[in-house]
């Protein structure tokens, strides 16, 4: 029988992994007014309430009352001090969420009960006042052990088959998130897809030569750009040095764009699910970051999703991103 002193030998102390910052750096923050939208599951409101017991977020709980009120009793979850919007469906709920971000009166969005497509119709809809001239875009903000640093994988939840122009603003985005993340120095962002020469048969290949091209002409700023690169070359300078590929991102990439919504949810769960990296995600290109929470997420996933958007309303407050 094992003695306490040696049953605790035999649990490691979790590493600190570079989320942990993100989650530091909210504490000097204060936390950010928070539209949870439709919350009428068990499931939304816990996540509220966690990231409000981490002082995170204000919720401001967005759907019709009766229900919010049934499920939070049965989650256990106490809402008698969050601020309450009462509306008849999720449809409403989404269009009032909005309203309240486009008038200043919440800084952020998280999905609650309801399907993505519902709150980011609401959110597109030209009158509704939360609409940049950038296209929306997610992200994923992943840590894994066998990488030296965070990075971000877009897009992996909200472009199907982006085109150039779109792929063009999917980095914008996240290139403006790892500055309000990670700090002021510019980014290495690899352009994936299957091989790292250009192909006119293959699409994903034009478009990497584009993006180089529009960052060396000043239409994409901010960032180091390099493509096409496989996703071997873009993270391994091993890798990179076997191809001859001679590249300041090769082997060094800190932003993932990928070619369409399969390879990039395909990458992103492969990389949770078999080699347990972190994951936290978040909608990007609308005036208040949007919180998308999935009922498979655990709470740290969720947290981390919060502590991005507290980060991003705070570099737009000082004016650091747009």
């Amino acid at each position: 029988m094992l003695t306490a002193r040696k049953r605790n030998r035999k649990r490691p102390r979790r590493m600190t992994l570079p989320t942990d910052l993100l989650l530091e750096r909210c504490h000097a923050l204060p936390p950010t007014r928070t539209a949870i939208v439709h919350p009428v599951s068990t499931s939304a409101l816990e996540a509220a309430a966690d990231a409000a017991r981490r002082d995170l977020i204000v919720p401001v709980l967005v759907g019709p009352a009766a229900r919010i009120a049934e499920a939070a009793r049965r989650a256990g979850v106490d809402i008698a001090e969050w601020e309450l919007v009462d509306t008849e469906h999720s449809h409403a709920a989404a269009t009032k969420a909005v309203a309240l971000a486009a008038a200043r009166t919440v800084e952020a969005i998280m999905k609650g009960s309801l399907h993505t497509d519902e709150l980011l119709g609401a959110v597109l809809e030209k009158e509704a006042g939360l609409r940049t001239e950038r296209r929306l875009s997610h992200a994923y903000v992943m840590s894994i052990a066998t990488y030296p640093k965070p990075f971000v994988i877009t897009d992996a939840a909200v472009n199907i088959a982006p085109d150039l122009s779109a792929k063009a603003d999917i980095v914008r985005n996240a290139v403006d998130l790892w500055h309000a993340l990670f700090g002021d120095g510019p980014p290495k962002v690899a352009v994936l897809a299957a091989v790292e020469t250009i192909n006119p048969r293959m699409v994903a290949t034009l478009d990497a030569a584009a993006l180089c091209k529009m960052a060396d002409r000043g239409q994409i700023t901010g960032c180091l750009i390099d493509g096409p690169l496989a996703f071997d070359n873009a993270v391994s300078k091993a890798a990179a040095r076997e191809k001859g590929i001679v590249s300041q991102v090769a082997g060094d990439a800190d932003i993932l764009l990928v070619p369409e919504i399969e390879a990039g949810n395909m990458l992103a769960k492969q990389l949770s699910f078999l080699g347990n990296a972190e994951a936290a995600g978040i909608v990007l290109g609308a005036r208040v970051p949007i919180i998308l929470t999935s009922r498979a997420d655990n709470e740290r996933a969720r947290l981390l999703s919060c502590a991005i958007a507290v980060l991003l309303a705070e570099a737009r407050r000082l004016g650091r991103i747009k």
